[in-house]
């Protein structure tokens, strides 16, 4: 990994690089490492990387505790869906999803997470998206994520969506529904 992470950082600030006129300004770079080392150090850490002439995206994180603390911070009534999958060990954190800007290659995102999944045998993922970042939460329900709500962690003052991915036509069917809001948000508005 350590010889890995100044590229990783290039793809975060690549990625995640801020639209002219938005005024979402993303964690820097080091906030981009910092939580890669904390993710790393997790149980059951996983990272898929996707290659051709170089480093083109990644995707990486750790499976959710069956005990839901994970979730500790939803507002509301967390999915009775999204917690059976929790408690059956089923579901996935992702820290992040990075796709190099690449006009060839349009479902690289979708196979680097549905990789991870796959071998981490998850049928849900789980990502935490701030608020105010509408870039990335767009891309990903363009990945086909669905926006379940709002989270605060308890500690933080930034009020996160969170975003599940549900892997397979069965566990995609069991979350039908959630989505509330198709433009920006599910159940708490955007």
């Amino acid at each position: 990994m350590e010889g890995l992470c100044e590229d990783l950082a290039d793809l975060y600030a690549e990625s995640r690089a801020t639209a002219p006129g938005d005024p979402y300004r993303r964690p820097g770079r080091q906030n981009f490492l910092n939580r890669l080392t904390t993710d790393v150090r997790r149980p059951g850490f996983g990272m898929v990387i996707a290659e051709m002439d170089g480093l083109m995206g990644c995707a990486f994180g750790f499976p959710v505790r069956g005990d839901g603390s994970w979730w500790f911070g939803f507002d509301g009534a967390l999915p009775r869906s999204i917690g059976q999958l929790t408690v059956s060990d089923r579901a996935f954190a992702f820290g992040d999803i990075l796709i190099r800007p690449h006009p060839q290659d349009r479902g690289l995102a979708r196979r680097v997470q549905e990789r991870l999944l796959t071998d981490h045998q998850a049928s849900l993922g789980a990502m935490l998206v701030d608020r105010a970042d509408r870039a990335t939460s767009a891309a990903l329900r363009s990945w086909g994520w669905l926006d379940i709500g709002e989270f605060r962690r308890p500690a933080g003052p930034i009020t996160f969506r969170a975003l599940v991915f549900p892997v397979g036509e069965r566990t995609t069917a069991r979350l039908e529904g959630l989505v509330t809001t198709p433009g920006g948000g599910g159940p708490g508005g955007p």
